[in-house]
């Protein structure tokens, strides 16, 4: 073999090797754990089963009918929600979390046995009920990572959830037109701890658990939030994600003219797709 060949050889397996290095090195650059992200956005569904139980006592003091929302006013158990959740990353170990929750239902249903006292009417037997129930919750929540490297980030967190909560029910017949609505609404302060595990450069998973319960003069309410996310990164800013969350709250009033109380959770699967930077 001619030095020429030889020199021509060695020339272009040099040329791979630094092109090869050079794809490595884009591949690392263009690659950064979650751990590192800066600006997060989800967006996605769930599906969830709900439970719902409630009390609306009349303005005068007469205790109001403990009501089982999806037997007895008919609504669904289970339906289909937007998720939406985001994240900015302060610095490496200060971050600022917010979500929205919403769930709407509708219901009809027909009162059977005893009478029915929501608030300031009364239901009797045999009465069609149409009603309607929204929940909505906007949290904001704080994170500090006291546990921080490219491959698990543990953050304790304290937040507040503004937490709204309305009802309406009424009958509509030839010989009774009643309506009643029902609103409860307060800030609820959650601590707890979110985690996250890179278990390689294309999945990673995702929990969190938030709950307090608080008193503040006639009104006195607990949340908890519970969820767990397995990703899988499409693109370095792009992931698909599928989990499971939990919502439970509860919120109950002294107050003399609206007196009541509402006990609520909902669960279900989700999915969802992240953008992050």
């Amino acid at each position: 073999m001619s030095t020429t060949n030889v020199r021509a050889r060695l020339a272009a397996a040099a040329m791979l090797a630094s092109l090869g290095l050079a794809a490595q090195r884009c591949d690392a650059d263009d690659y950064f754990s979650p751990t590192d992200e800066r600006v997060r956005i989800s967006l996605g569904a769930m599906y969830v089963w709900s439970s719902t139980q409630f009390q609306a006592d009349s303005s005068t003091g007469v205790a109001g009918t403990t009501i089982d929302g999806e037997r007895q006013f008919g609504l669904g158990k289970s339906d289909f929600e937007p998720k939406f959740e985001a994240m900015i990353r302060v610095d490496t170990r200060n971050r600022l979390s917010f979500d929205y929750f919403t769930l709407e239902r509708s219901g009809d249903a027909t009162v059977t046995g005893n009478a029915i006292v929501f608030r300031d009417v009364t239901f009797l037997p045999g009465d069609p009920l149409q009603t309607q129930l929204g929940l909505r919750m906007l949290g904001i929540t704080y994170g500090y990572s006291f546990w921080h490297t490219e491959t698990v980030e543990v953050a304790g967190t304290l937040g507040v959830h503004a937490s709204d909560i309305s009802a309406e029910a009424k009958v509509e017949t030839p010989t009774r037109h009643i309506i009643q609505t029902d609103d409860q609404a307060g800030p609820i302060p959650t601590a707890g701890i979110d985690a996250t595990w890179v278990a390689s450069r294309r999945f990673y998973l995702d929990g969190r658990a938030q709950y307090l319960h608080v008193h503040a003069g006639n009104l006195s309410g607990s949340l908890g939030i519970y969820a767990f996310d397995a990703l899988y990164r499409y693109r370095p800013n792009v992931s698909f994600g599928v989990g499971y969350t939990e919502v439970s709250a509860h919120l109950e009033s002294t107050r003399s003219s609206q007196a009541g109380l509402f006990d609520f959770s909902t669960q279900g699967p989700e999915m969802f797709f992240r953008i992050a930077f």
